[in-house]
């Protein structure tokens, strides 16, 4: 359920939305050319990949224009080379639920949106792509760096001490996941009727100890178990659901890559453990460099990538 990277993800989509991208993109054509510019370790970066990019970078109201354009997508390709080497990569299904998420939050069918995009000279694909860069770079980063950014005992003692001498308390949750089904071939067709039901059979839910047969009720429904997580560790878009749902509820429900789901907060309760204390930590230093910007290890990593490239500009 998580999504590395997301934070970043969203601050991007959510300039383009507020860029107007209904009103720009219907007057906006970038003609796609094959003329090479730039090779990367062996890979082609084009004339026409440059427009896109530059015209993505209008809808977002971001300056730089072609030059910016071709450093993006020199990064983006050391990054997607790095991806692929580790493999970290999040699944097509997960870029296509997000690009999903986003066309239903500005209102708009996957389709609408792809008509938008076309006409605005970026294109579906070349999207997509920067979704899936934007979502896997924090797991290669994480996966790099993750063991390094935990925090020894030491470590946590001082940080009590700097608050006053307690642990900090948050909030323990043991949820399952409930999946009202939807076939691929059958996203389209059936996900609106599929919704209605998952949001009728929520006051329906008897709890989690009889879950399994609850579900037997219903057509193409699974539950799974997700265990412990702590508020710290919910996926942003749920966490606002799991916050409001009250203890033995059921949050709202969200249309997801799977179909559509909604979560059972089985039990929920205040801890302040050592390892609730470790998390809880490392999401606030997580909170101070995303307010201060680029994480540190990613702009690190990137300089190593950049580093030992070839980068032949036609």
């Amino acid at each position: 359920m998580k999504m590395g990277g997301k934070n970043s993800m969203v601050r991007a989509l959510s300039a383009l939305a507020l860029a107007g991208v209904l009103s720009i993109a219907a007057n906006t054509a970038v003609r796609a050319a094959s003329e090479v510019k730039v090779i990367v370790n062996n890979t082609v970066i084009t004339s026409g990949d440059i427009a896109k990019r530059a015209a993505f970078l209008r809808l977002q109201r971001q300056g730089g224009g072609a030059a910016e354009a071709k450093q993006q997508l020199i990064d983006e390709t050391l990054k997607r080379a790095e991806i692929a080497r580790v493999q970290q990569s999040v699944s097509t299904s997960d870029v296509d639920a997000a690009y999903a998420r986003f066309a239903a939050g500005n209102k708009l069918s996957p389709e609408q949106l792809g008509k938008i995009l076309e006409q605005a000279g970026v294109g579906v694909e070349h999207f997509k792509q920067y979704i899936a860069v934007q979502m896997s770079w924090p797991r290669v980063v994480n996966f790099r760096y993750g063991s390094a950014n935990r925090l020894t005992g030491g470590d946590l003692v001082k940080r009590m001490m700097e608050g006053g001498g307690n642990k900090p308390v948050t909030t323990e949750y043991f949820l399952q996941q409930v999946i009202f089904v939807i076939p691929e071939s059958k996203r389209g067709a059936i996900t609106a009727k599929r919704q209605a039901e998952a949001n009728a059979s929520r006051s329906q839910f008897p709890g989690c100890e009889t879950s399994k047969a609850f579900a037997a009720n219903y057509r193409d429904v699974s539950i799974r178990s997700l265990g412990r997580l702590l508020a710290q560790q919910l996926p942003e878009e749920w966490k606002p659901l799991v916050e409001k749902a009250g203890d033995g509820m059921t949050t709202g429900t969200l249309v997801t890559e799977k179909g559509v789901e909604y979560l059972a907060i089985c039990k929920k309760r205040q801890v302040n453990d050592d390892t609730a204390a470790e998390i809880v930590f490392r999401a606030e230093d997580l909170g101070k460099k995303k307010a201060g910007g680029q994480d540190p290890n990613s702009e690190k990593y990137l300089e190593e990538l950049r580093s030992k490239a070839q980068i032949v500009n036609k």
